[in-house]
């Protein structure tokens, strides 16, 4: 059983993010060389990734939930009458 529900929104950006950070490594230890600006397209690219995963997932959940009839939690709370 899950502990909590996946998102890959998250676990894009984590990656991009731990890419960016291994480049700089790399440039630390002198494994290679990096330049200043070359993370500025990897974090950006990632981020918006991470965007369309995370929209792409919710739309998924929306659309499972409705099929399913359960509703997720944000549509229970913001349902009138209660």
């Amino acid at each position: 059983m899950l502990r909590h529900e996946f998102q890959p929104g998250k676990l894009v950006a984590g990656v991009f993010l731990a890419l960016a950070g291994a480049l700089y490594a790399g440039d630390a230890a002198g494994l290679w060389e990096t330049p200043w600006f070359a993370v500025i397209p990897v974090v950006a690219g990632g981020l918006c990734l991470a965007g369309v995963a995370g929209a792409l997932a919710r739309g998924i959940r929306r659309r499972r939930a409705a099929v399913s009839g359960k509703g997720t939690g944000e549509a229970q709370l913001n349902a009138p009458g209660t």
